[in-house]
């Protein structure tokens, strides 16, 4: 990777356009500042007349012994190609004086200008080119600094790779602290982009502290950047692409030789991939389109399913509305590959109670979303041993997702799903039932909260405590699902206690906020969101899609909600401390949402027989749960 940084000669050519005289040197760059362009060879600007050039492509004055080629008729590679491509027989500003038409408003720029006005046009030619580029990929926007945050709490932020569901997620190899990079140069004076070499220092999602090279000990120009943004690129990308490497200017004067110095920094030091930009590029195309059909969970009535369109979709998270919304207000957020969503006609194939949609036409464009484009559950064996009605179990309670609670298999469905009811807070018709999959990670055997040290939340209205669930199956008569029926695979998922991301708030899914790991059992995860109390945590698989890395939200353009201390998350202005601003709004929200338990649903819906499964059974790990006589 750096053959580029001395595979060309020292010689320079004292040649010098004849457009070019002494009034168009620019005089805010230094005599004896270095640019290292193309191949590498490092160039000085020399007093009075340079030896300059004009591109006949793109325009661009330079200095002539950086240009491409012997002929030094073009900048870079890319503008020699295009010329070439486009079969042009003369130059831009040849064809000018030939044609006797009147200028263009290209080729004004084109024309005989000081070099002062040529860079400065360039650059803005460069920079309205960029924004075309960015307009048409994603437009990072955050608003809260992950970089500061981290660093005044001295914390960590967890690896991409421990987010599988998440671009690069699958992808992110070996990039790590010391890997160089190179980015823009923000320590310049030049009025066009030049950039330079960094080093990666610290790393916090997809998010990196970098420091220039040559500033070695001193941080007083170190920066953080998303390393996922178009203007990241591997150590060899500005040789290739005929882009100028120009050093700060704050330390330009350190070295008289930057070429020797550079070739010695960067002898056996890590780059990214080559590939590394266009794979961003493609982890950030998504399956799912706009107006697609799919069934999701009705958020007033978890027992059941409706059909919603999908009408947005950013880094994965799709916006779906509700089929019968005619405003298109009644909404529900997740991720595509999340347990809630399925395909048309899921709810018919395992005997799921669905919501009838009173929708007769659908609009112009609807389409099906695909089966093969929803998350896959793992086949069981349903014929043996099996979960049976009225076996009781340990759950997470999806109406409030900081407690694991006593819980019954009400309904076994077919393809290993289960309907669940939480004890002691059930609706008399079961409407507040819910779906898990036998495989879910937020289904637990009996005894697992016990044997981890996690609290358990006996039934509402039971009155001997502490809670024994000896006693309780006792007392109600019933079994314990056996423990060999639950998940019990452990991932190395590499989340650690501390560890910073961002992640949904489940409670009011379209949020996604600055969060911390506070303890991981065994595959779960307890999130808490920052500036909140400890009361609105939740329990979250390490392997949840509603998790993600640092600079997440840049990186897709999701709106991230910030520590509570630093937000107005719908808060009502009357209440005057940000403490009571918490509790009101997380408690109107958990009181809303707890109200759907208490009320009735609706008669307009039905439910499918149960269908057969022919499937194989799980693999086995180790669990072990205390058993009690």
């Amino acid at each position: 990777m750096f053959d580029g940084y001395d595979s060309c000669s020292e010689e320079s050519t004292s040649s010098s356009s004849s457009e070019d005289s002494e009034d168009e040197v620019v005089p805010s760059i230094p005599a004896s500042l270095p640019i290292i362009k193309n191949n590498g060879q490092v160039y000085t600007y020399p007093d009075g007349k340079a030896g300059m050039a004009t591109c006949e492509m793109c325009g661009m004055v330079g200095v002539r012994d950086a240009f491409y080629s012997k002929t030094k008729r073009f900048c870079s590679v890319s503008c020699s190609r295009s010329y070439s491509s486009n079969s042009k027989k003369a130059s831009i500003l040849a064809r000018l004086q030939v044609s006797g038409k009147p200028p263009t408003k290209k080729a004004k720029v084109l024309q005989k200008q000081p070099l002062m006005a040529k860079l400065a046009a360039y650059a803005q030619y460069q920079a309205s080119q960029q924004n075309q580029a960015k307009s048409k990929a994603v437009v990072p926007a955050e608003s809260f600094d992950w970089g500061r945050y981290i660093c005044s709490n001295n914390t960590a932020g967890a690896p991409v790779s421990c987010f599988k569901h998440a671009p690069m997620g699958m992808c992110w190899g070996d990039i790590e602290e010391g890997v160089r990079i190179e980015v823009p140069n923000s320590d310049t004076s030049l009025s066009t982009k030049v950039y330079w070499i960094a080093e990666i220092i610290k790393l916090a999602g997809f998010k990196a502290l970098l420091r220039y090279e040559g500033f070695d000990n001193d941080n007083s120009k170190d920066f953080w950047c998303n390393l996922c943004i178009p203007e990241v690129h591997p150590v060899g990308w500005c040789a290739s692409s005929g882009k100028p490497l120009v050093p700060p200017k704050s330390i330009q004067h350190k070295y008289s030789n930057w070429k020797v110095f550079l070739v010695k920094r960067l002898t056996g030091a890590k780059t990214l991939p080559p590939d590394f930009n266009a794979k961003v590029h493609e982890n950030m195309q998504f399956p799912f389109k706009k107006l697609m059909r799919v069934e999701v969970v009705d958020k007033n009535y978890l027992c059941r399913t409706r059909v919603a369109l999908v009408e947005q979709v950013i880094g994965g998270r799709l916006r779906l509305v509700y089929e019968e919304s005619q405003d298109r207000s009644d909404d529900f957020w997740c991720h595509m590959l999340s347990p809630l969503i399925h395909n048309i006609g899921w709810s018919r194939s395992i005997g799921h109670r669905f919501k009838r949609s009173d929708i007769a036409k659908k609009m112009e464009g609807q389409v099906d979303a695909p089966a093969q484009l929803f998350q896959k559950v793992k086949d069981v064996d349903q014929s043996g041993e099996w979960f049976k009605d009225g076996m009781k179990l340990e759950a997470i309670d999806p109406l409030n997702l900081s407690a694991i609670c006593v819980a019954t298999v009400r309904k076994v469905l077919a393809d290993g799903y289960l309907m669940i009811g939480i004890d002691g807070s059930e609706a008399v018709d079961g409407s507040d039932w819910f779906c898990y999959h036998s495989t879910s990670p937020s289904i637990f055997p009996v005894g697992f909260c016990e044997i981890n040290n996690i609290e358990l939340t006996p039934p509402r209205g039971y009155t001997k405590l502490p809670f024994k669930w000896f006693d309780y199956l006792r007392e109600m008569g019933s079994i314990a699902a056996p423990v060999k029926l639950f998940n019990k695979e452990v991932p190395n998922h590499g989340f650690r206690q501390g560890m910073k991301l961002e992640a949904v708030d489940l409670m009011e899914p379209r949020l996604v906020c600055v969060a911390t790991v506070t303890r991981i059992v065994h595959r779960l995860l307890r999130i808490h969101f920052d500036g909140w109390e400890d009361e609105y945590d939740q329990w979250v698989d390490c392997e949840s899609p509603d998790l993600y890395p640092v600079g997440w939200c840049q990186l897709t353009g999701y709106q991230l909600q910030p520590p509570a201390s630093q937000s107005n998350r719908e808060m009502p202005q009357s209440v005057p401390k940000q403490k009571k601003k918490a509790q009101q709004y997380k408690g109107q929200k958990k009181k809303s949402l707890l109200r759907m338990k208490e009320e009735t649903a609706e008669v307009d819906e039905f439910t499918f027989s149960q269908g057969t499964s022919d499937q194989e059974s799980n693999g086995s790990g180790s669990y072990y749960i205390k058993q009690e006589p």
